[in-house]
């Protein structure tokens, strides 16, 4: 555990890929079917990295294979608090990825900023 962390952090695209299982499954706050495989994890972790502003992680809690990672960040105007729920498998990579975003306004923010960011609104 913490190379996802790391890799979120220092928003290296390569990192980020290398922490990922091939069948990870991310499940995004606002949408309602998961996007399962690396290559569709990636896809919308690089458009955080675009959206998000002054990402930090401020809290984290680890157990066995589980870590809840603490956020907060910027976008536009709006200031987000979130959670990372993180999962790894065996051999250390994260096989299931659920994010968590607070205030609605916020998460609102987020959606409408990574709709125009992946080309999806």
């Amino acid at each position: 555990m913490g190379a996802f962390r790391t890799a979120i952090e220092t928003a290296d695209l390569d990192t980020i890929a290398s922490a990922l299982a091939p069948d990870v499954t991310f499940r995004s706050p606002a949408v309602h079917k998961p996007y399962v495989g690396r290559d569709a994890t990636l896809f919308v972790l690089a458009g955080v990295l675009q959206v998000f502003e002054d990402f930090r992680y401020v809290a984290s809690v680890s157990e066995d294979h589980h870590e809840v990672l603490r956020f907060e960040a910027r976008v536009g105007d709006r200031e987000i608090d979130g959670v990372d729920i993180v999962s790894y498998d065996e051999s250390g990579l994260v096989d299931e990825l659920t994010v968590m975003i607070r205030p609605l306004s916020g998460l609102t923010a987020v959606q409408q900023a990574m709709g125009r960011v992946l080309g999806l609104a």
